[in-house]
C-alpha cells in the first residue's frame, strides 16, 4: 500500500511538472514571435511582452536620452521635468520609467578596406560595448565591405560574437546602407521590446544596393533606436570622395531620427571607452508613456517634439528622442 501511494505521488508530481511545462512554453511562445518592420512601431499602439511597466493599449512609448553640456548622462529627472508634443500639440504624461529593461541588440561592423588600420581597436570597442549587457540581452552581427552579411543570428555569448569578429578580414568597398536595412531586417526575430543598432564605421557609402531613402523610411517603420562610432580621419588627411565627405552626415541624420546619436572618434585609441558609454547610455534613458490626443487610427507619420522644464540650478541640458511614430491603422 505504501509502494501505491507513493508511485502515485511520482505521477501526480510528473504531472504538474508537465502542466507548468505547458504553460511556460505557451507564454514563451507569445512573448518571442516575430515583429514584421512594416507594421506601425508598437510604442504607438501599446507595450510588448517583456517590458518593464505595463500600460494600456493606447499609450505612446519614448526612449529619452538626457546629457550636460560636458556630454554626460543626467538622470534622476522627474515626469514635471519633461514635455511632449505631437505634431505641436502638448500631450499629457501619464509614465515615466528608467528601469535597465533588456535589449535585444545587432552590431553592424564595418570590415571595408579603409577600416584595415582601425579595424583591431575597432572590435576592442564591440567587446566592451558587449560587456555592458545584462544576462538577458541578446546580440547579433552583421559585418560589411563589398556587401552585408549576417555573420552572427542572435546570441547571448559575447565570446561567440568575440571569435566571429576575428576571422573576418577588412576589405573592398563600403555597403553601408546594406548593411543596416539587413540590420533592421534581422530584428524582425528580436525577443525583446527594447532595440537597437550600434555601427562601427569609419563612414560613407559606395557599394550599397539600397538608397538612404530606403533606409530611412526602414528606421520609421522598425522603431530600433539607432547609434554610431564614427571613425573618422582627420579633415586634411580625409579621402575627398562625396561618399566619406557626406559620412558623417549619413550617419548623424539616420541617428537622431530614432532618438540615438553618433559619437566621433578620431583617437581610435578612446573607442573602448566610448563604445562602454554608449552601452551605460542604454541602461539610463528614460520612458515617457503619454495617450495621444489624436484618436485617429490613420497610418500617417506623426511628429513628436520632448522638450525640458530642468530644476533650478541645473545647466542647458541636452534631449535625445526619436522624431515621430506610425500611427496605427486598426
Amino acid at each position: 500500500m505504501k509502494a501505491v501511494l507513493v508511485r502515485s505521488q511520482v505521477w501526480l508530481t510528473i504531472l504538474m511538472i508537465s502542466g507548468l511545462a505547458l504553460i511556460v512554453a505557451k507564454a514563451s511562445s507569445q512573448t518571442q514571435g516575430p515583429v514584421q518592420p512594416t507594421r506601425p512601431p508598437e510604442d504607438a499602439i501599446g507595450t510588448k511582452p517583456g517590458e518593464g511597466i505595463k500600460v494600456d493599449v493606447n499609450l505612446a512609448l519614448v526612449n529619452v536620452t538626457v546629457t550636460d553640456p560636458l556630454n554626460r548622462l543626467v538622470t534622476g529627472l522627474e515626469k514635471e521635468n519633461f514635455r511632449v508634443y505631437e505634431d505641436g500639440t502638448e500631450q499629457e504624461i501619464v509614465t515615466l520609467s528608467s528601469e535597465d529593461v533588456p535589449v535585444s541588440i545587432g552590431l553592424v561592423f564595418d570590415m571595408s578596406g579603409s577600416m584595415s588600420d582601425k579595424v583591431d581597436k575597432a572590435r576592442q570597442a564591440a567587446v566592451q560595448f558587449m560587456r555592458t549587457a545584462n544576462p538577458l540581452d541578446q546580440f547579433f552581427l552583421v559585418s560589411f565591405n563589398d556587401r552585408a552579411e549576417l555573420t552572427s543570428g542572435f546570441t547571448n555569448s559575447v565570446e561567440e560574437l568575440q571569435t566571429r569578429m576575428m576571422f573576418t578580414a577588412s576589405r573592398g568597398r563600403t555597403a553601408l546602407l546594406d548593411a543596416v536595412y539587413l540590420g533592421l531586417s534581422q530584428m524582425r526575430g528580436a525577443h525583446n521590446a527594447k532595440r537597437a543598432l550600434l555601427i562601427i564605421s569609419d563612414g560613407g557609402d559606395n557599394h550599397s544596393r539600397y538608397s538612404e531613402n530606403d533606409v530611412k523610411n526602414f528606421l520609421k517603420e522598425a522603431d530600433c533606436q539607432l547609434y554610431a562610432i564614427g571613425i573618422y580621419d582627420p579633415i586634411g588627411i580625409r579621402s575627398r570622395t562625396s561618399e566619406e565627405l557626406n559620412g558623417p552626415s549619413l550617419l548623424s541624420e539616420m541617428t537622431e531620427m530614432t532618438g540615438g546619436r553618433v559619437f566621433p572618434v578620431a583617437n581610435i585609441g578612446e573607442l573602448p571607452d566610448i563604445a562602454a558609454k554608449i552601452g551605460m547610455e542604454l541602461r539610463n534613458q528614460y520612458v515617457l508613456g503619454y495617450k495621444p490626443s489624436n484618436a485617429q487610427r490613420n497610418g500617417l507619420w506623426r511628429k513628436i517634439k520632448v522638450k525640458l522644464k530642468p530644476p533650478k540650478g541645473l545647466p542647458p541640458l541636452n534631449v535625445f528622442a526619436k522624431t515621430g511614430y506610425y500611427a496605427p491603422t486598426q
